[in-house]
């Protein structure tokens, strides 16, 4: 391991049940009770679970039906994207206020590098009173890690949930992971895991013992990542957080136009298609704007603040929203545009609180949309000068 790396301090921050949490804030009832955010029907899936739920087996993506098999006794709430947008910015801004650098790696987690920290305050005690502070603005429960990687912290988070905190010193990385199951490595999925505890390997310690080679010639590159990581090695930086970060499209017509029908359909289509590269990119947007230039030049812009999501249905509703307040019908169009801001790294589900039917739908469209290109996969509103 790099010298250079003792004099990193990394820490994780992981809210705990965050979903389930903010329930609770809404609803003091809720304490103690097991309870799961998800899909009111049995059709539909838990997108999370209480820890007294998960005493039962019930786990994040079980489907409904099988959740309430296991526990009888279990109480299903509607997920409400817009509280947990809210929450999740609370604690953003409150990080923000007092970090100089952070990744947020998803609506409820996030790394800060602490280095530096320890010639001032200490990187530990900076870190516990950081979480306390979090902990009384927002009212939620946080836990986390502190190490020399984001690996080490992130799996040091999950061996202390719920509410806890844990270091790992520096020099000490191997021998934290010597003794957990091999699952408990980032990388190891249920293929994986399967693959190599049929090989005896079902420790991170024996994982770590195998020769690099070896693991090259099992898993291909990614044997060498996993290599470095059962041996504690991890030189991932990280990623600035920046609000403003932004995908978006805009379409300059031929000729200007107030024909609000073939309007309607460009700005559905641009708007799909750039929902789709957020789902191709794993990101959810909590901000749309959509932006306007007439005839004469004049160009205007109105945005929103939305809950985080990536769902077409959802931003194609925003979007003709705000074009409807922005259009003045006495001038001719020439541009309309779209933009996503304010992203995080995030999977689409957690902002469909649906049927397990919607879900595979939106995974067989971008299957579709993934291997023969989007253009050729529209919804009806969108299609317009499409070449056949």
């Amino acid at each position: 391991m790099a010298n250079g790396l003792s004099n990193r301090h990394v820490a994780h921050f992981d809210l705990d049940s965050f979903f389930v949490s903010v329930e609770r804030l809404k609803n003091s009832k809720l304490n103690g009770v097991p309870i799961a955010v998800g899909g009111q029907s049995d059709r539909g899936v838990i997108a999370s679970c209480s820890y007294e739920a998960r005493h039962f087996g019930v786990r994040s993506a079980m489907p409904v039906k099988l959740a309430k098999r296991l526990c009888p006794e279990l109480v299903i709430i509607r997920g409400d994207s817009d509280s947990y947008s809210k929450y999740s910015r609370l604690v953003t801004d409150i990080i923000a206020e007092d970090v100089p650098l952070f990744e947020k790696s998803s609506i409820d987690e996030f790394y800060i590098d602490m280095s530096g920290m320890d010639k001032f305050f200490g990187s530990s005690l900076y870190t516990a009173q950081l979480r306390r502070k979090i902990e009384k603005e927002s009212g939620l429960n946080i836990s986390y890690g502190l190490a020399s990687n984001k690996l080490i912290s992130k799996v040091a988070t999950n061996q202390v949930k719920p509410h806890g905190q844990l270091e790992i010193p520096f020099g000490y990385e191997k021998n934290f992971l010597a003794p957990l199951p091999i699952e408990k490595l980032p990388m190891i999925g249920p293929k994986t895991g399967e693959l190599l505890r049929r090989m005896g390997v079902e420790t991170v310690r024996i994982l770590s013992q195998i020769p690099v080679e070896m693991m090259i010639n099992l898993l291909g590159k990614n044997g060498i990542e996993l290599w470095r990581r059962a041996n504690g090695i991890d030189e991932t930086p990280i990623v600035p957080y920046h609000e403003q970060k932004s995908i978006g499209t805009e379409e300059t017509f031929e000729t200007d136009t107030i024909d609000t029908a073939f309007l309607s359909q460009e700005l559905s289509r641009m708007t799909e298609r750039i929902a789709f590269e957020l789902r191709e990119g794993n990101k959810l947007t909590g901000c749309i704007t959509v932006k306007i230039r007439y005839s004469d030049f004049q160009t205007v812009t109105k945005q929103a603040i939305i809950p985080y999501t990536a769902a077409d249905h959802i931003l194609l509703k925003k979007a003709k929203e705000l074009f409807s307040k922005l259009y003045d019908r006495r001038l001719l169009i020439r541009l309309i545009g779209i933009r996503f801001s304010h992203l995080i790294p995030g999977n689409y589900q957690i902002s469909l609180f649906d049927s397990e039917e919607t879900i595979k739908l939106y995974q067989a469209i971008d299957s579709v949309k993934h291997q023969y290109g989007e253009q050729y996969l529209v919804r009806g509103s969108g299609y317009t000068r499409m070449a056949i």
